[in-house]
């Protein structure tokens, strides 16, 4: 509440008064400006901050190469036919599909098939692989599909 005091001039009390205000609140928005700027400052620069550690990672004569191939399996339109899909480049039976998976991902360290089929297949056929896919222990299976033409 703002305080009336009177002006005194001389002696004399003068006519006009003087309203005092006293500042009992602080003006927060300088500081929340400053704040805002300030977060945004460590925003950009802590992602900045974060490095790995360096190694020198050692040399063996006798390790395997990291294959990084990936493993193809193709289902095509005979298959409902004559039970053959084809692992990589060899045409392999149905029958032997998954001793055949475990086989050529023994030494991968990811367990994961690319499977590719023709688009004429039956949702029933690439259940079949998937599903012999899986007892064979493969963890992910990628379908391969290609993109559509230029509309």
């Amino acid at each position: 509440m703002p305080k009336v005091q009177p002006i005194e001039t001389g002696g004399r009390r003068a006519r006009s008064r003087r309203v005092v205000t006293t500042l009992s609140e602080i003006n927060v928005v300088p500081l929340v400006d400053v704040m805002l700027v300030l977060l945004i400052i460590f925003m950009v620069t802590a992602p900045m901050m974060q490095r790995g550690i360096d190694v020198a990672l050692p040399q063996a004569r006798r390790a395997q190469e990291i294959d990084t191939q990936r493993l193809y399996v193709t289902v095509p339109l005979s298959f409902h036919r004559d039970r053959r899909v084809q692992v990589g480049p060899d045409s392999v039976p149905f029958a032997v599909l998954a001793e055949r998976v475990r086989q050529a991902l023994r030494w991968h360290s990811d367990k994961e098939v690319y499977l590719q089929s023709d688009a004429g297949l039956s949702v029933q056929d690439l259940m079949d692989v998937m599903d012999r896919l899986k007892e064979a222990g493969v963890e992910k299976v990628g379908i391969v599909a290609k993109f559509p033409e230029s509309r």
